[in-house]
């Protein structure tokens, strides 16, 4: 009996260690996130960045921020997540082609 009491404890250690890495990793993603924003904020409000450059980096902090709430917030990384995590990766697919024809059809 004393086995199995010891056997709990070590499940429980390791569980309440991967949960605190779990919260680790997710503050450090959300203390990103927040410092894209200001970024983002800083670079449209002093206009140090000329325009032609502005939306594309915007852009690109957009995705990067998009993939850290797939990846950390919602999950995507764990296990069991296959179908939704398919399913959001294929509509995020299916956008982008349908963004990418109208582009074309519209400056062709």
């Amino acid at each position: 009996m004393p086995e199995n009491t010891s056997t709990n404890s070590t499940v429980k250690a390791y569980q309440k260690k991967k949960n605190k890495d779990e919260m680790k990793k997710q503050l450090i993603a959300f203390a990103s996130m927040i410092a894209f924003t200001l970024i983002a904020f800083g670079i449209v409000a002093t206009e140090s960045v000329d325009k032609m450059f502005l939306i594309p980096i915007i852009v690109i902090m957009a995705v990067v921020q998009v993939g850290f709430q797939f990846y950390y917030f919602m999950h995507m990384k764990d296990k069991g997540h296959a179908m939704p995590a398919t399913l959001i990766y294929g509509g995020v697919w299916a956008a982008l082609l349908t963004l990418g024809g109208l582009g074309l059809i519209t400056w062709w």
